[in-house]
């Protein structure tokens, strides 16, 4: 394993070995790359190649890529895991920085991409979300863990990147800022012409950051640095990724870093199911990692109001039930949603505490919360003349 941080000497006397190397980039030894014989080129010591590299951190295991996977740390001439105890989306945040890969989407816990093997290096990892390195947070040390069972395997940590995009500039937060690529192996930003509410969707939905609100113009969270990668944006709203919509190429405009486009998205709250659309839909909250529906039980147009102020769609038209766009999956986060109406956030609203929704009581009889009441809303901001 090479250290990455390691700088060799200038040696006009040695021998350039390699050119025009070409890999897949799957191969495990740059030898096994294409490449022409060795010794053969008409290069000079002035074209030497370089790399930077994550140095101590990988991503590996079942289903994983670039910018998601099983995290491994190397130490002690060994490659290791980490262990879920405490791992958080801060603790994500930080390794997707350090491997170049966005934005925090996911911090997995349980072996979700399988389980390692060999040494678990870290546990207990406390990261306040801005370090360079996963090894500058808090830690329990290397190899010590508090009890026996976070040294199995079956608790290694994992994360979910947003890859090849990520919000930054003055001002930004996780879910507001200039918009960013990755592309030709550095980051650039995106021309505003063009830049609307649906181009903004595909880049809230892409980082995890549920609905777009605001599509701010003219470099509102600072200017950006570097190449200008897209212009003429053109989003239907339903693709996966903001490179798979229209545009005019990569690197092809007639730009300045004061149009740097930039999105202002809801964060924690987005609609969903089957006949939604951005103002109308099933009711999904983001806590803990992860996103869940609200219970229909005390759901009302005052909570249905909250929503879709929350979410820049105007007035509440309707509070459907019953899973009105369609029963969700995983967690029920939030039951027994009592808004006034006024609130700026759902959360802001009273309920019965985060996931407690097994059973209410209604005339006389106990009811199971199961996703067939899950909530939704119908806001005026669908609404055309």
């Amino acid at each position: 394993m090479a250290n990455c941080k390691y700088k060799q000497k200038h040696n006009e006397t040695a021998q350039i070995w390699l050119d025009n190397v070409t890999c897949s980039g799957s191969e495990s030894s740059l030898t096994e790359c294409q490449h022409s014989v060795f010794g053969s080129n008409k290069c000079e010591h002035g074209q030497d190649a370089a790399v930077i590299c994550s140095d101590l951190i990988r991503l590996a295991g079942s289903g994983s890529s670039r910018c998601s996977g099983r995290v491994e740390v190397y130490h002690d001439n060994v490659w290791g895991t980490v262990s879920d105890y405490y791992w958080d989306l801060n603790d994500a945040e930080v390794v997707c920085r350090q491997l170049n890969c966005g934005s925090a989407l996911e911090a997995t816990l349980s072996s979700k991409f399988g389980a390692g093997t060999g040494q678990v290096w870290l546990s207990y990892v406390t990261c306040s979300g801005n370090e360079s390195s996963l090894t500058e947070c808090q830690h329990t040390g290397w190899g010590n863990y508090y009890y026996y069972y976070y040294s199995l395997h079956s608790y290694d940590v994992g994360v979910m990147c947003s890859g090849v995009i990520r919000l930054t500039g003055s001002g930004s937060t996780r879910c507001s800022g200039r918009v960013e690529v990755y592309h030709n192996n550095s980051w650039g930003t995106v021309c505003d012409d063009g830049w609307d509410l649906n181009d903004a969707e595909v880049v809230c939905r892409q980082i995890n950051c549920g609905s777009a609100l605001e599509v701010p113009q003219s470099a509102h969270f600072g200017a950006g640095t570097g190449q200008i990668w897209l212009s003429d944006v053109t989003c239907s709203g339903n693709e996966s990724s903001l490179t798979e919509c229209q545009h005019s190429g990569f690197g092809s405009n007639r730009c300045e870093h004061g149009q740097d486009a930039a999105v202002i998205c809801s964060d924690l709250i987005r609609l969903a199911g089957s006949g939604s659309s951005r103002c109308s839909g099933r009711v999904e909250i983001f806590h803990n990692n992860v996103w869940g529906t609200v219970s229909d039980y005390k759901w009302d147009l005052n909570d249905a109001e909250v929503v879709c102020r929350q979410l820049n769609c105007g007035s509440a038209l309707r509070a459907p039930r019953s899973a009105y766009f369609g029963a969700g999956t995983g967690p029920i986060w939030l039951s027994g949603v009592s808004c006034s109406g006024n609130e700026s956030s759902l959360t802001e609203c009273q309920n019965s505490g985060w996931g407690n929704y097994y059973y209410y009581y209604y005339n006389n009889n106990y009811y199971y919360n199961g996703h067939y009441s899950d909530a939704g809303v119908i806001c005026s901001g669908d609404i055309t003349f």
